[in-house]
């Protein structure tokens, strides 16, 4: 008997451990995702036992503790019912997919669940299912909820052990309350998600390292309506309407960009920095007395000065306002010091010769080339002087064999490029080795956005809840909402035929061919009406190998992306490729355009002419005039708007 009941322990251990090593969470995982297209169930198959391993006992379906599926090219809706059975299920990270539909409120009630990552998919609905019980034992730390198409979250549960929070892109309107109960909150992120009112609910955030708010429509003062600002090591007011006062010290410490456009704000003034002020105006009063009886004596010799300047040329600019003496502007490295002749190196505007900028201008706009200001890999967004709103282009030390006086040359000849569907150049800037282009800036974004990362689908619609479409599932069951831009064959035919028109354009306006050289979807900016706009053409300085035939391929490769709403991988060309030649084309068509109700057949017969483009002999590749000619035999507009 005492021998047995020393066993006892044992064998409760062994059932336990047997219990867990055949876990239904295969099974479970499976039937959550059954509905989901794209989905393979071998990705979760436990791999056979080692028959090396010192271990005696293999565990044939051990617990899943991960699931990560993030650009997975996923759509559909998930059956969440199955995973809430998931006994030791910490992280879960579905980001950059197509998936749709509501997500339960119990969900985040998951015991085990630490790490959820739902990013850039078309979940919707208010977030958090009001009816539900949150225990105050939640264990989640980091949520991501970014591009999405959450209309409302209401109030936030209790997530007493909640770091990261990343609500960014989506329609809220109306900032969440809970806020109190976020405790340990240290990184939040609301940007770009139309909400209006006052900050004052996050204001008791006092751990906050990291806030973004810009992008906004919020109201309020500054800094008395925010978290203590001396914990904060990064801050993003920009593009909303604030009223308060911002220190010299707060612009140094946050960079400039953190602030532009962010309201009505009064720098505060000493006394002793009244009296210095006082005195310089007094001062300059002199000067300028002075400076208008030199100032006639100047004007005629300026004037001759200038019009012996190339056209291209702009003057020195004066001394801007900065809180730099020396320091490497952001992760570029660029060197700058005041007086230096690259940062005094001008910026020549195309449009606006008279426009003097420097380079140094330049940094002062992107707070020193910070992240802050970062869009994508190597281009960043500023806002130069007279509220013009450009984007800045560096193109990387790769293109130091080509020398100052050459790249001056080509940006120049580039900007003679004009077409409808092209995004010219604004400007350009030499400061070094590195070149910096200047384009207009393009608020809808670029196509990989717009197919890819909702809400951009609908940039110009106002309210998301009232010009949004909603389709059932065969069950009846999860609404799902599609912009209805998305759901137009007509919109898509007709920036494929923009596309088209700017590439044709490209290759056979002049006597010599521009080939562009790194077309996709990313280089494809949105105006208005959706109208596309190419960029970046011409700027590969190193064209060698490159031509007009590898565009053709490319464009191939953006059209189908059009018309399947996928990713063009080198998988789903292939795949592509082989059902069209099948005569299958109809089944790779993007469940969207379906929904639209446009006429397959032209669908089709836009996908045969993206088969043409990507063929993989490029002697059998037709030209951009041709493929102009294809796309407007299948269907062509009365009135074509680009």
């Amino acid at each position: 008997m005492e021998i047995l009941l020393k066993l006892i322990p044992w064998m409760l251990l062994l059932a336990f451990a047997e219990c867990s090593c055949n876990s239904r969470d295969q099974e479970l995982v499976s039937r959550a995702f059954s509905s989901v297209s794209g989905f393979n169930s071998s990705w979760f198959i436990s791999p056979p036992p080692n028959p090396k391993s010192n271990l005696s006992l293999h565990c044939p379906h051990p617990p899943i503790t991960q699931i990560n599926l993030s650009s997975k090219n996923l759509s559909g809706a998930l059956s969440w019912a199955f995973l809430r059975n998931m006994s030791s299920l910490r992280t879960i990270d579905l980001s950059n997919n197509s998936l749709r539909g509501s997500i339960p409120g119990w969900f985040w009630s998951i015991q085990t669940l630490v790490h959820a990552n739902l990013s850039k998919n078309r979940f919707g609905g208010t977030g958090f299912d009001h009816g539900s019980v949150f225990p105050p034992s939640s264990s989640i730390q980091v949520l991501s909820l970014s591009s999405n198409r959450f209309t409302n979250l209401a109030r936030f549960p209790p997530f007493p052990n909640l770091t990261v929070l990343d609500i960014s892109y989506n329609d809220l309107r109306l900032l969440p309350s809970g806020f109190t109960n976020l405790s340990k909150l240290q990184h939040l992120d609301i940007s770009s998600c139309k909400i209006s009112g006052n900050p004052k609910p996050i204001s008791n955030l006092r751990f906050l390292r990291y806030l973004d708010v810009s992008n906004n429509e919020m109201t309020g003062s500054f800094p008395f309506d925010f978290p203590p600002l001396t914990g904060l090591k990064f801050l993003n007011l920009s593009f909303n309407s604030f009223t308060g006062q911002i220190t010299p010290a707060l612009v140094q410490k946050f960079g400039k960009s953190a602030f532009v456009h962010a309201g009505n704000f009064n720098t505060p003034k000493t006394h002793k920095s009244f009296r210095l002020v006082l005195a310089l105006s007094i001062a300059s009063t002199t000067i300028i007395v002075v400076g208008l009886a030199v100032f006639a004596c100047c004007m005629y010799r300026k004037k001759k000065m200038a019009t012996r300047r190339s056209k291209w040329t702009v003057t020195i600019s004066q001394p801007i306002q900065s809180l730099f003496k020396m320091e490497k502007s952001g992760p570029l490295g660029f060197e700058v010091e005041s007086g230096s002749s690259s940062s005094s190196s001008p910026v020549v505007m195309v449009e606006k010769p008279l426009m003097k900028l420097t380079f140094k201008d330049l940094i002062a706009a992107t707070s020193h080339f910070g992240k802050e200001s970062l869009i994508a890999e190597g281009v960043y967004r500023a806002v130069l002087p007279g509220e013009m709103h450009v984007t800045i282009k560096v193109i990387e030390h790769g293109a130091g064999a080509v020398d100052r006086d050459e790249a001056a040359a080509m940006f120049e000849d580039l900007a003679g490029l004009r077409h409808r569907n092209l995004l010219p150049i604004s400007g350009y800037c030499i400061p070094g080795k590195e070149k910096l282009v200047l384009h207009e800036f393009m608020a809808n974004g670029d196509l990989h956005r717009w197919l890819h990362e909702l809400p951009a689908g609908a940039p110009n619609v106002e309210d998301w809840s009232t010009d949004t479409w909603e389709h059932m599932d065969g069950e009846g069951n999860e609404p799902h909402m599609f912009s209805p831009e998305k759901l137009e064959w007509q919109t898509r035919h007709r920036m494929a035929m923009g596309i088209a028109r700017g590439l044709a354009y490209l290759h056979h306006a002049r006597s010599k061919p521009v080939v562009h050289g790194h077309l996709v979807p990313s280089n494809i900016l949105l105006g208005d009406d959706l109208e596309p706009r190419i960029a970046d053409f011409g700027l590969s300085l190193d064209r060698v190998g490159e031509s007009t035939a590898d565009d053709v391929h490319s464009f191939g490769v953006v059209l189908i992306e059009l018309l399947t709403g996928r990713a063009g991988s080198r998988e789903t060309v292939g795949w592509v490729r082989r059902l069209v030649k099948e005569g299958k084309a109809a089944a790779v068509l993007d469940s969207r355009l379906r929904l639209g109700g446009g006429p397959v057949s032209e669908m089709v017969e836009s996908l045969r002419v993206a088969y043409l483009c990507t063929a993989e002999s490029p002697g059998k590749r037709p030209t951009m005039q041709q493929v102009v000619g294809l796309l407007k035999d299948i269907h062509d507009y009365m009135e074509d708007p680009f």
